[in-house]
């Protein structure tokens, strides 16, 4: 009885523990050295601890934003658990939701026609991370909540980059890989749209983008410049946001800073954490899957119509924004959003080249349009449903296949816990 209380309360509750020793088991199957087994395993810890201050930093600008707003409005601010109490009392069932996920999502590959292997590193946590969240808010809690979270998770990785699979060839004419990224649910709608009102023979490619619009590719910087203009607007239409003696350009360069300072943290906590565990199951995917097709993260597809990327981008984010503003005023949601600019640049970039591919510049900006109306109302959907658990990181990076699947398994785990 000791030794299981000490699994899971010692080990199962204490996230970095628990993912550092799923590195060291990946590493030593590998028979890796004594060296490389102890600097995975530390790696995959420290990206743990990395993870978190990342998500503390981003969720207290965008906290920032949502009370202030929500005082102006009157609107009482949501209470209940926050994102790192969730990471904190949650991240041993994302450890395991993931690992368990992993080798599901191997034997689909092996033993159906679905042949891809999911090789996003970071996505291989943030996953399972929704889901599990969204099992929590459907009542599941224990093995029961591990073992629905993996096989969702594998089926998502499994399912997803092979679905659009079509299109990602189309728009890079190169079938040698997926993509596996959240992008799935806005690619679809904006490869489905443009295929209908698009034109091929115009493409994005033929339109020359300024050097001086090169900074949209860095996200952190993006995201820094878009929270600093959303802090000067709010701070000048909610006072509240501005401490009492404080500077409005000062409080806003701080938080746009921050929020890109925070997701620099987050994306390499991310990584640093999956980076020990990816290798094992490409290794074994390589011996136990012939045939199988590698899914990589969206930026791969932006080196095929770079133009589409900073199109599709603008295009979602002035979209969402004007409809943010009016989801805002009318209250539809019953909470705050914020503008999507993580969302818009990845995954609408990626609906936008996708797009791009099935009607050239017409199909990319009338899809991503299209995509960036489901993607408001996505977020807008799942961060009510996630109010107790994950609802601040859902307002920074949902509205895409991490909202809808955030719903599924709620809804799920809602009719598993009534059975």
């Amino acid at each position: 009885m000791e030794i299981l209380k000490f699994i899971s309360n010692d080990i199962l509750q204490d996230p970095p523990v628990l993912l550092g020793l799923i590195a060291m088991l990946g590493l030593i199957v590998q028979k890796k050295p004594i060296a490389e087994v102890v600097k995975g395993s530390m790696s995959a810890a420290f990206g743990m601890i990395i993870l978190t201050e990342g998500v503390n930093m981003l969720t207290g600008v965008v906290a920032a934003i949502n009370t202030a707003i929500q005082t102006k409005m009157g609107i009482q601010v949501a209470k209940g658990m926050t994102d790192i109490t969730f990471t904190a009392e949650y991240g041993g069932a994302v450890g395991m939701a993931m690992f368990l996920a992993l080798v599901i999502h191997i034997l689909i590959a092996r033993f159906t026609p679905i042949k891809t292997i999911f090789l996003t590193g970071h996505m291989l946590w943030w996953v399972p991370f929704v889901i599990v969240a969204g099992g929590v808010e459907g009542g599941l809690r224990g093995i029961n909540l591990i073992i629905m979270s993996a096989i969702l998770s594998a089926l998502y990785f499994s399912i997803a980059p092979w679905i659009m699979r079509k299109y990602v060839w189309a728009a890079a004419g190169d079938d040698s890989f997926l993509i596996g990224h959240p992008t799935t649910i806005l690619s679809l709608i904006s490869g489905f749209v443009a295929k209908h009102v698009g034109n091929k023979k115009h493409s994005t490619e033929d339109l020359k983008v300024p050097k001086g619009l090169s900074f949209f590719r860095d996200i952190s910087i993006t995201g820094g410049i878009v929270m600093f203009c959303v802090d000067i607007v709010v701070g000048l239409i909610a006072p509240t946001l501005v401490p009492k003696g404080g500077n409005i350009f000062t409080v806003a360069l701080n938080a746009g800073l921050t929020f890109g300072g925070g997701l620099l943290i987050l994306l390499y906590g991310v990584r640093l954490l999956v980076n020990q565990i990816i290798p094992a199951f490409q290794g074994i995917s390589e011996k136990l899957v012939p045939g199988a097709k590698p899914a990589f993260d969206v930026p791969i597809l932006f080196n095929y119509k770079p133009n589409a990327v900073i199109i599709g981008f603008l295009s979602a984010f002035i979209t969402s924004t004007i409809l943010v503003l009016i989801a805002n005023v009318t209250n539809i949601f019953g909470i705050l959003i914020v503008p999507l600019m993580i969302t818009s640049f990845f995954e609408c970039g990626g609906a936008a080249v996708i797009g791009e591919g099935q009607g050239g510049i017409r199909g990319a900006i009338i899809g991503t349009v299209v995509a960036a109306v489901v993607m408001v109302a996505l977020v807008g959907v799942s961060a009510v449903m996630m109010d107790s658990t994950i609802k601040n990181w859902i307002l920074i990076f949902g509205g895409n296949d991490l909202s809808l699947w955030s719903i599924i398994s709620k809804l799920i785990a809602s009719f598993l816990g009534g059975i």
